[in-house]
């Protein structure tokens, strides 16, 4: 692979189709080069080129040459443009770089996209750009930039809006770029033209490939053009024409199926009857409505106890109404900011985009829409009319409800674009966290028969380029370098001359396989030093001897038995080098355990404002066919004696909640939480209505605070220290089928996917390849190889040592590392697990305790102190020394 495309690959992260894209260009441009020759036998020549290794590319379609990546919505065009910038810059040295937005939403959004210290910044990671900071340029500012292009050593990245140029080229007229410059002594256009190494990036190329602003903009004869989009196609009337130049395509149910974007999902309610609202249009307006808003409440919920759970940040959602017209916005506004609408709960969070808006309040409304990640906004609704169609990238977008006159196909392909980014970056496996909830009850048979259409976007595409991984599992054999690294050394020379030499090694091969067997037979031994007892020797030999007789040993000239006794001997000398030894110490909680939970008042400012419903909402997953029903309950006559049954009920589902010892505290906080109900909500019945239905979600609101306030503290441990040592048996596990042993020392893009990743190339670790839980892991066995004074190490399995930390579950810690001084067990954890997570720390507790014993075991047999490491994952460094690490971490 490419050098400098793996460098930009791993420090941006990319996903593998970012990644698959880089890598192409990389391949196109070495192949036909890059310059100003655009003259039509050049760029033939440039065209036979590229379609030779990339058949799907057939015509440029403009008069230099132009590449169009179609990756799905939600994948990172954004990112991969960034990506193609620095590898030009960085691989080429190209300096000058002009980006088409199609309008003012994206627009600022690549302006903020492409700036230094901004949340998505999309050079974060690369040094190149870190020293010298990218200048960017844009349709309102190149008059004052122009004083600072002539740096050699900075990227000029333009921005423009074609939209706006599109405005000014009417009637003929030549756009405000190409008129005279005071600083330039030329037109910016004309600036531009001159350039030998202007690049042309274009984003969402569909909505202008063929406008007069892009007409204009052809004249800069740029040496490339990069195209971006998820439609690589232009409507004409009834027609749709496929662009010729796709030299890359990653299709949305390719998306899907990896899981890099959400699972799109339909709702209505069960066994409705859209004929019913014929002639009842806005009732049944008002009923996507107010569903939509149920929905929305659910996923609130869902959300919010998901970043509690998680320790995660929290994702607010928000909501996108789809209206007619500017008239049908403006009264869709009233109706969610009345009185009677939720009670009023939506006034001041909805805010209205169409393309009447002008001035001050255009740019108010940009801004709040950039701004609506931020758990801060207050905006929960955005009401908008044809003005969200591409680019605006936002990852919190969850309820889409349309109420613009639409046909299926056009309902699943637009509206489902625009809430598809997930907000962790990747599948949480909760239902509600990884969905996009449409609202379409009148068309709601329509879309699912549309998504299952074979030639629906959920259901295939065209996949251009590369292969796109598979994400099937293969099993894998981790093999110890322990018994082999043995009986290599017990058979020694490896070549042969002769027929009877062959024979020989064959059979000392056979023998050292035995004398291993033997050993590890002898496990139940304190130490492996134990071995070098002569009664323990002799009953190894004695286990050797019973497989061979005196016939096969004849080829050797030594006595038979000798063979067998000195590699016998050899092996008991050479074990306790190439193995680590593990007492198999038997740590188990015993008499009374001291926990509980402190007292303290619920936080009801977490909790979100349910509302009672009156109808089961039905929602259906599009791609997988999944159902889920919101069930509503319409009787509110309870069973229970008291409200704050239905919660306590709950609550003593979980394991680490007693009715007897906590009944005070659970009522209590019960009590507060239907107290908070109370406030809010207008009726007893309400109240009623909303503790039934969601008495289970309510519950875990109520223990995830709880969770905070937990307590525990063991009191003794019983101990059994049973054998000290071990071979180090092969294990076997799972990896993507399509996965290759990786070099540990490189670093991965996809760090989510690393645990479906194998490792090796190591030189001190007892086995052959690894697997590492996350990018931290893999960094400390950087440290592990690099450190001087580390000798061996592994990654344990229950195999190898299990610490009880409660009565029934055991924990195996991440490393376990021997020094020329010390033995330690090593854990890696994120930092604020490690402040906040009570687990680790009784975790933490067990492990100290087990070193101790440990200790002791080895200061008897002369072995080496035993000692834990509890090690934050961000300062897990290259520069880093187990001893160094030692002295800050150390637990015990």
């Amino acid at each position: 692979m490419n050098r400098i495309v793996s460098a930009i690959s791993s420090r941006l992260s990319l996903r593998k189709p970012q990644k698959e894209s880089l890598e192409i260009l990389a391949e196109v441009i070495e192949h036909f080069g890059l310059n100003k020759h655009n003259d039509p036998q050049s760029l033939k020549e440039k065209l036979e080129a590229v379609n030779g290794l990339f058949p799907s590319v057939t015509d440029f379609e403009r008069e230099f040459p132009s590449l169009c990546f179609a990756l799905a919505t939600g994948v990172g065009k954004t990112r991969l443009m960034g990506a193609f910038i620095a590898y030009l810059h960085i691989a080429k040295r190209i300096r000058n770089f002009f980006v088409l937005a199609p309008n003012l939403t994206i627009y600022e959004k690549l302006i903020q996209d492409f700036t230094p210290n901004t949340p998505k910044y999309v050079f974060k990671g690369l040094s190149e750009f870190a020293n010298k900071q990218p200048n960017i340029i844009t349709g309102d500012n190149y008059f004052q930039q122009a004083l600072f292009l002539d740096d050699p050593e900075i990227v000029n990245i333009n921005i423009f809006n074609i939209s706006k140029i599109n405005s000014e080229v009417r009637g003929g007229k030549s756009p405000k770029i190409k008129r005279l410059s005071e600083y330039l002594g030329e037109s910016y256009f004309d600036y531009l033209k001159s350039l030998p190494d202007l690049v042309l990036l274009m984003d969402e190329s569909h909505r202008y490939r063929a406008s007069a602003g892009v007409k204009a903009i052809n004249e800069l004869n740029p040496i490339l053009g990069l195209e971006l989009t998820a439609t690589p196609q232009v409507e004409s009337g009834n027609k749709t024409i496929p662009f010729k130049n796709v030299i890359y395509s990653y299709p949305l149910y390719k998306a899907m199926e990896d899981g890099y974007v959400k699972e799109p999902a339909v709702a209505t309610r069960e066994n409705f009857n859209p004929a019913k609202f014929n002639e009842r249009e806005r009732e049944l307006e008002r009923l996507k409505l107010e569903d939509g808003i149920r929905v929305h409440e659910e996923t609130k919920l869902e959300l919010e106890l998901y970043a509690r759970e998680n320790n995660v940040k929290l994702v607010k959602p928000f909501i996108l109404v789809v209206a007619q017209d500017t008239d049908h916005a403006e009264e869709l506004m009233n109706i969610i900011e009345s009185d009677d609408f939720f009670e009023g709960r939506y006034k001041g969070k909805v805010i209205t985009v169409h393309s009447n808006q002008r001035g001050e309040e255009k740019d108010e409304t940009i801004k709040e829409l950039l701004a609506l990640e931020d758990p801060n906004s207050k905006v929960e609704i955005v009401i908008h009319v044809n003005m969200l169609k591409e680019g605006w990238d936002v990852t919190n977008l969850y309820t889409i409800i349309p109420l613009r006159a639409a046909n299926s196909k056009t309902l699943v392909e637009q509206s489902i674009g625009r809430g598809l980014r997930l907000p962790y970056g990747k599948r949480t496996g909760v239902p509600a966290v990884d969905r996009l909830t449409i609202i379409a009850h009148d068309k709601f048979q329509e879309i699912i028969d549309e998504a299952n259409n074979p030639n629906s976007i959920i259901r295939r595409g065209v996949v251009i380029g590369r292969d796109v991984a598979q994400t099937e599992k293969k099993l894998i054999t981790i093999e110890s370098n322990v018994e082999v690294s043995l009986i290599d050394e017990l058979v020694g020379r490896k070549e042969s001359a002769t027929p009877e030499e062959e024979k020989k090694l064959e059979i000392k091969k056979n023998i050292a396989e035995t004398v291993v067997r033997a050993i590890a037979k002898q496990q139940t031994l304190y130490s492996s030093k134990q071995l070098k007892d002569p009664a323990v020797q002799q009953q190894i030999i004695s286990d050797v001897k019973e497989t061979y007789t005196v016939s096969q040993l004849s080829l050797f000239e030594e006595e038979p038995e000798k063979v067998i006794e000195e590699m016998v001997a050899k092996a008991v000398d050479l074990l306790p080098d190439l193995s680590i030894e593990i007492p198999r110490i038997i740590l188990q909680p015993t008499g009374e355990i001291s926990w509980g939970y402190h007292d303290f008042d619920l936080d009801c400012s977490l909790i979100p404002k349910l509302q009672p419903v009156a109808e089961n909402i039905l929602i259906e997953h599009l791609r997988t066919h999944q159902r889920e029903v919101l069930q509503i309950k319409k009787d509110v006559n309870t069973t229970e004696e008291r409200l704050e049954d239905y919660l306590v009920f709950h609550l003593m589902d979980y394991q680490a909640v007693s009715y007897e010892d906590h009944a005070e505290l659970l009522y209590k906080l019960s009590g507060q939480l239907i107290s908070y109900l109370r406030s809010y909500l207008k009726t007893e019945d309400d109240v009623k209505n909303v503790v039934i239905y969601n008495q289970k979600r309510l519950a875990q609101l109520i223990y995830a605070q709880m969770k905070e306030h937990y307590y525990e503290e063991q009191t003794n441990y019983e101990v059994t220290v049973r054998i000290g040592f071990d071979t180090l048996k092969d294990t076997s596990v799972t990896v993507d089928v399509n996965e290759e042993v990786r070099d540990f020392r490189q670093p991965v893009a996809n760090k989510a996917a690393i645990r479906s990743m194998c490792f090796g190339g190591f030189k001190k670790c007892l086995y052959r390849t690894q697997k590492f839980e996350s990018d931290a892991e893999r960094k400390f066995a950087v440290i592990c190889e690099s450190d001087p004074s580390v000798l061996k190490w592994l990654k344990p399995t229950q195999n190898h040592i299990k610490i009880y930390y409660n009565q029934t579950q055991a924990y195996i810690p991440d490393f376990i590392v021997e020094t020329d001084e010390k033995m330690y067990l090593c854990e890696i954890k994120a930092t604020n697990r490690i402040e906040e997570d009570q687990e680790v720390a009784l975790k933490a507790q067990a492990a100290i305790t087990w070193c101790q014993h440990a200790s002791n075991h080895a200061r008897e047999n002369n072995g080496k102190e035993w000692v834990y490491l509890l090690i934050p994952h961000d300062d897990v460094d290259s520069n880093k020394t187990i001893k160094g690490l030692g002295a800050v971490y150390r637990q015990n």
